[in-house]
């Protein structure tokens, strides 16, 4: 991540949909991370988070959704992050666009992400027949989501984006990519 810093080695980080501040634990030492999350209710938790990663400086919490980032800035981040939020926002397409607005020139935005199964396996069907109730249950969350091709259809310079298979027994969710895309 650090390889996207600015020229004097400071790092901006967007995290869309932080939650509760898991991946902090991930993010290197002394970056300067903005939170955003459609969900207010999630700030004491992230209080709790930030207290126990003193590595990161702690900008701001944002209650938006990531197809509104209107308070950040354009150009003004170096990395946006973005985990399991992607299968739940009402337009892909408008989170993409927000990610490459608040971008700058040869920033990175990193992404892991469940999707959508080859069409002609097992689990894709079970995902066609699961995908009301799970979007019911899991707040409007779809397994079936072709994000790479909408991520492969924005303006990205270059993308290194890889379909993994995560052993999540019992569920729809075993397709995902992981990579990212640079501006």
């Amino acid at each position: 991540m650090m390889e996207f810093a600015d020229p004097s080695g400071k790092l901006t980080v967007l995290e869309i949909g932080c939650g509760t501040g898991t991946n902090f634990q991930f993010f290197p030492p002394n970056c300067r991370v903005i939170c955003t999350d459609p969900n207010p209710h999630f700030r004491q938790s992230l209080t709790k988070s930030m207290a126990q990663n003193q590595h990161l400086q702690f900008d701001q919490f944002i209650v938006a959704s990531g197809e509104d980032l209107s308070q950040v800035a354009d150009a003004s981040v170096d990395v946006v992050v973005s985990t399991l939020v992607l299968c739940s926002v009402k337009n892909v397409e408008g989170v993409l666009k927000e990610v490459c607005r608040v971008l700058k020139s040869g920033g990175a935005f990193y992404f892991l992400e469940h999707v959508a199964a080859d069409h002609s396996s097992w689990t894709y069907l079970w995902q066609q027949v699961w995908s009301p109730t799970w979007k019911l249950i899991f707040d409007g969350c779809s397994p079936m989501r072709e994000t790479w091709a909408a991520i492969e259809k924005e303006n990205f310079s270059e993308i290194k984006l890889q379909h993994i298979h995560v052993p999540l027994q019992w569920t729809p969710l075993q397709p995902h990519i992981i990579g990212y895309a640079v501006k």
